[in-house]
């Protein structure tokens, strides 16, 4: 004999609904709430990393230039004028948005 399937009822659509809008909510939150990068970090340190710009090692980074700042760079994940913000190339972690390093890509416009 087959199990009868049974249609699902309001309440549990409106506890999976309440359910996946709390996780969401959370996962925003998360990205708020993520560390600030440090530039002692191994990955940061590899990549140049530096909080200010300014402060970028011009012997070593040539190519960089005073207008490559995180918050016109394309893996910058907030908005141009926000102080800090997730940054693809560091998971996990926020970036100054005055700050630098060598994997800047130029945002699109």
């Amino acid at each position: 004999m087959e199990p009868i399937l049974r249609r699902p009822n309001r309440r549990i659509f409106l506890l999976t609904f309440v359910a996946s809008g709390s996780a969401l909510a959370g996962a925003g939150a998360a990205a708020q709430s993520a560390p600030v990068l440090r530039e002692s970090d191994p990955q940061a340190a590899a990549l140049g990393y530096r909080a200010d710009a300014t402060r970028v090692d011009a012997a070593k980074y040539p190519q960089h230039t005073a207008a490559q700042i995180c918050s016109g760079c394309n893996f910058f994940q907030g908005q141009t004028a926000a102080a800090q913000a997730p940054c693809q190339l560091f998971a996990g972690k926020q970036v100054m948005a005055k700050g630098g390093c060598s994997g800047w890509a130029k945002k699109a416009a």
